[in-house]
């Protein structure tokens, strides 16, 4: 048999290229960065904390892992989220030294 008769070849394909794993506290700093924006502020400052700590290791070792965009906004929600902690320590804070102010006045004046 003549090799002209036979359909020519598809050229093989290369593999598709894959992407390095998401980093373990990726999905972590993330959601515990939403919670702390949306309605839990006391975990806040964990986000941060472990979003900084996954920062450093992904960029000390660039193509190990993916999903860096994910633990950045987990880590700037964490941050935001802290100072909105700060916030309502602040004003709850001032909110019971005048409650304490008017129970003192309140109990002067009897």
């Amino acid at each position: 048999m003549d090799d002209s008769s036979r359909p020519p070849q598809q050229p093989v394909a290369p593999p598709p290229f894959a992407l390095p794993p998401e980093h373990p506290q990726a999905t972590v700093v993330l959601v515990l960065g939403i919670l702390g924006v949306v309605g839990l502020p006391v975990v806040a400052p964990v986000a941060w904390y472990l979003g900084r700590q996954a920062l450093r290791e992904i960029d000390a070792n660039p193509g190990a892992y993916s999903r860096r965009e994910h633990v950045f906004i987990g880590y700037v929600l964490g941050i935001v989220g802290t100072a909105l902690l700060a916030f309502l320590f602040v004003a709850f804070g001032a909110m019971f030294i005048v409650w304490a102010g008017m129970l003192i006045s309140l109990a002067g004046s009897m």
